[in-house]
């Protein structure tokens, strides 16, 4: 079966004249699916018998809201998406004044492991679709009634452990034709895997590229990530700087202040160090307090935010959102996961309720 949302219009117009079919019915089809058509009979303009035709070899993806948590406090919405084969993902919107930014998930679960993060506690399923990706977009749109005009991937999973996935959806929503999101309002967070570093830079895109660094030193960001034993922070800054180099954008260093792990002052003065000489800046993150982690928010953010900015560190401080909904990366889907199925008995995503 076809997955035609995965296809880039040139891709449709080129599947469309392999079946004897005129190019521009491409076209139309790629609108019917960024106004979000569930069914080929939705498809009014395309004759019958090409609907039928559709409806044998292809096949539409459309997720279905598991769970739907909206914050009292200012607005964030938290979904869990359950996919056509029962796994669940999770996607949040965000309100600020600049716009509606949709943060999601590139993967079911994930590998890499890292301490502070409850998408990691299940390990990682398998890797999300183009059109899984795009679709929580479009549809958070579509069930929110609010247009969304950035885009976030630090939901579920590590984008550059889905790259070639990851890069076709980056090409779907910057169709003019379809969502038509540039560049410079998406931003890809990883957790730093240098040699992917190195071949999304190639690319050039103009995107911005989050770096979840966490702490500036080998044995702290070893024991809170352990993709850091086998890249180790040397390398992880050699190829930031590399990107830098390559693309001309500054990186955003993401650091979740984590109470007497990595908020000392020899830490921030070894972070500055770092970024000496490369443009970037740090983006301090209060931590979620994640029910399973015994890792606990910082007491200390502003003392480290002064330290760094006295070395002319440019840094912010993230507004904390969605504080009263689960809204840490992970959280809906690991708390849905244990109260519906208990701790080992055996079943799957797909008996979630």
């Amino acid at each position: 079966m076809i997955d035609l949302k995965s296809m880039t219009p040139e891709e449709l117009a080129a599947w469309f004249r392999e079946q004897g079919e005129p190019a521009f019915r491409a076209k139309q089809v790629f609108q019917w699916l960024y106004r979000g058509a569930v069914s080929f009979d939705e498809m009014t303009d395309l004759p019958k018998v090409l609907r039928q035709k559709l409806e044998e070899h292809c096949f539409l993806t459309a997720p279905q809201v598991a769970r739907k948590q909206v914050s009292a406090q200012d607005g964030t919405i938290k979904y869990l998406w359950r996919l056509s084969d029962g796994n669940c993902i999770e996607t949040v919107l965000m309100r600020y004044k600049h716009g509606n930014t949709v943060c999601i998930s590139c993967q079911v679960g994930c590998r890499m492991g890292c301490a502070f993060c409850a998408s990691t506690l299940g390990g990682k399923v398998r890797d999300l679709t183009p059109a899984e990706m795009v679709d929580q977009v479009l549809f958070t749109q579509l069930d929110s009634g609010e247009p969304v005009s950035n885009i976030v991937l630090m939901g579920i999973g590590e984008p550059l452990d889905n790259m070639d996935t990851v890069l076709k959806f980056l090409t779907l929503v910057n169709q003019p034709n379809g969502l038509n999101i540039g560049m410079r309002h998406i931003s890809l967070s990883t957790c730093g895997l240098a040699d992917q570093i190195d071949k999304l830079a190639q690319h050039r895109l103009q995107l911005t590229l989050s770096v979840s660094l966490h702490a500036p030193d080998d044995e702290t960001r070893s024991r809170l990530m352990p993709v850091n034993r086998s890249v180790g922070v040397e390398k992880l800054m050699a190829a930031c700087r590399r990107y830098f180099q390559t693309t001309g954008r500054r990186i955003s260093y993401e650091y979740a202040m984590i109470d007497g792990v990595n908020d000392s002052d020899w830490q921030a003065e070894l972070l500055a160090r770092l970024l000496k000489g490369t443009p970037g800046h740090v983006n301090l993150i209060p931590l979620n307090d994640v029910e399973e982690s015994p890792l606990k928010p910082s007491r200390r953010v502003a003392a480290f935010q002064r330290r760094l900015e006295g070395h002319g560190v440019t840094v912010t401080v993230r507004r904390k959102l969605g504080g009263d909904i689960d809204a840490s990366c992970g959280q809906l889907r690991r708390k849905a996961m244990a109260q519906t199925l208990g701790r080992n008995d055996g079943r799957k995503e797909a008996d979630i309720p």
